[in-house]
């Protein structure tokens, strides 16, 4: 497949990210309305907003992408960071797309005060999990969810 470059989310992407990220969702079996689409993408264009996107490009196009935001992490008294998504189309999986968006958030990271980089994923992704196991540590954590809706007003 040749270089892959990975870059910081641009205005431009628009249209290619909302493909990507609509994909991710069908992966991952749930359909992202306009409104996730576009709350997620105010987020990511918000340049206060903790959650940040790189983009993984090939021949000048955007072939995968990754969301992740810094949280303080309480074990350390620093900077932590978690992994909200990473995906790259099946075309380009197998090319190191993946694992170059995994090494520019270590990169990110490093600029950036250091800490643990911190992720999940479905138990039954293992061809995700080959790449993770190449490039980190498998955590012994158990994690659970609880579902809220907002209060009435």
């Amino acid at each position: 497949m040749g270089d892959v470059t990975v870059r910081r989310l641009e205005a431009r992407d628009a249209e290619r990210w909302r493909e990507l990220f609509t994909a991710y969702g069908v992966f991952y079996e749930t359909d992202f309305d306009d409104a996730v689409l576009d709350g997620v993408w105010a987020w990511l264009m918000d340049a206060e907003h903790p959650l940040f996107c790189l983009v993984a490009e090939h021949a000048g196009r955007v072939v995968g992408f990754a969301h992740v935001r810094e949280q303080p992490d309480t074990f350390t008294a620093g900077p932590g960071w978690f992994l909200d998504d990473l995906y790259t189309e099946p075309e380009v999986r197998g090319s190191g797309a993946g694992t170059a968006l995994l090494a520019a958030i270590e990169q990110h990271a490093r600029a950036h005060g250091g800490g643990t980089i911190r992720w999940i994923t479905a138990a039954d992704n293992e061809r995700a999990q080959r790449v993770y196991d190449r490039v980190a540590t498998r955590a012994t954590w158990v994690t659970y969810e609880l579902e809220t809706t907002a209060d009435a007003d």
